[in-house]
């Protein structure tokens, strides 16, 4: 169901009869003693997702266990049973499973087949393999997207830089984008290629290589949504999200100036994508919003995303809490902005080590403030943490956000 939002803007609600969950799974509901019967969620990954989902589960009373690859991963630092291990190894994660009611992710990385043998020890996994598939391999997303009749850019696998130069020549030349079809993140495993020389570096990981147009668009847009066993569904409104360097700098929401049907197409594209991929929990799609108004698929993900952090604090049910909603089985939660706008600035590692000294003037300055750090050691260009600022006026919000963000950096002084 389309509602309108007090600010206008479109979010999709789906209502759908719902009734318990029957209590199936490895944890057997027993997490907390006393007879209890909370879930226990099975996180693997132990980063900054993870974290933000385990605390949008405490409330709930939900208890959390983590496969970390370390033990001072940002996840692993407040989650209360962590376990350190190789998540691709099959072994672990069937002795990790033992005791999970569900098992979920923050990242897409974990073996299909891994996940598959678990499935067969019946072990609900969430998003399960065959839909978590297509966030893995861009060359099956992209396959089974124009399967489907989502848009997308001209796309084929090439096996070599002369084929590249045969797929560049199809669409009237170079500049083309080169990707590998696994692995890959924050502009990681792209390459834009403008000649037959450019085009050697991809192929040197020995995986396949994707190749697409470079497409002339206006801005990224990202489509949120989160869907549930039972096929409930909610729609985030879309944002745009602006890059840097590959990396996300900026997201606004809800997308400044978005036509309206170009954004209900959004919307009812990612709930589409969801259901024809059985996706569970999460997904969001990135979009292009080309010159000539249409929108386009850049990329999927099905884990709660960083186009989707603004959320926290800027919609009245959190990317993070609907993921654990889903992941559980339950009624989803209101996806509507709590304010007319809520800007999200990520915050990079720099050449100043001490954030929290910081705290002090960006608090003082801007009492709306809400700043998320994910306990990592400060690194230059390394995502560290991020701001949210929300409020009636675009421009002030975007002002607030980007001075903080740059404040804690140490890019400026005051």
């Amino acid at each position: 169901m389309l509602t309108r939002t007090p600010a206008g803007r479109l979010c999709v609600r789906e209502r759908v009869r719902w009734a318990p969950p029957p209590a199936t799974g490895a944890g057997g509901r027993c997490g907390y003693p006393g007879g209890v019967t909370f879930p226990v969620v099975g996180m693997v990954g132990g980063g900054q997702l993870a974290r933000m989902t385990h605390e949008a589960g405490i409330p709930l009373g939900i208890k959390f266990k983590l496969l970390s690859d370390t033990a001072q991963d940002s996840a692993a630092q407040v989650a209360g049973e962590v376990v350190v291990g190789d998540y691709r190894d099959l072994e672990t994660l069937r002795a990790f499973a033992r005791g999970c009611d569900v098992i979920t992710f923050d990242h897409e990385h974990v073996p299909t087949e891994h996940l598959r043998a678990l499935e067969a020890d019946g072990i609900p996994v969430r998003p399960g393999p065959d839909a978590l598939v297509h966030a893995q391999d861009k060359g099956v997303m992209r396959a089974k997207l124009t399967e489907i009749g989502a848009p997308c850019p001209r796309h084929r696998i090439v096996k070599d830089p002369a084929d590249v130069v045969a797929f560049a020549a199809e669409g009237g030349g170079f500049p083309v984008v080169l990707k590998t079809v696994r692995g890959g993140y924050d502009g990681k495993g792209v390459w834009v290629v403008r000649s037959e020389a450019d085009a050697a570096e991809p192929f040197r990981a020995g995986v396949p290589v994707l190749a697409e147009e470079k497409v002339d668009f206006v801005r990224e847009l990202a489509a949120n949504i989160v869907r549930s066993p039972h096929g409930q569904a909610v729609a985030y409104p879309v944002v745009e999200s602006i890059q840097v360097d590959g990396v996300c700098d900026t997201v606004i929401a809800p997308a400044p100036e978005l036509d309206e049907g170009l954004a209900g197409e959004a919307q009812q594209l990612a709930l589409r994508i969801a259901s024809e991929l059985g996706v569970v929990g999460h997904l969001a799609v990135e979009l292009f919003e080309t010159r000539d108004g249409r929108i386009l698929v850049n990329e999927l993900a099905m884990r709660p995303h960083n186009s989707g952090h603004w959320t926290m604090d800027g919609a009245i049910t959190s990317q993070f809490a609907n993921h654990v909603r889903a992941v559980l089985d339950l009624p989803l939660g209101d996806p509507r902005p709590r304010a007319p706008w809520t800007v999200m600035c990520n915050v990079l590692g720099g050449d100043y080590p001490d954030m929290y000294q910081g705290y002090l003037h960006c608090m003082a300055r801007d009492p709306q403030l809400k700043i998320h750090m994910y306990g990592k050691d400060v690194k230059p260009g390394r995502k560290v943490g991020h701001v949210n600022t929300y409020g009636d006026d675009l421009a002030d919000v975007r002002e607030r956000a980007r001075h903080a963000a740059d404040y804690l950096r140490g890019t400026i002084t005051e």
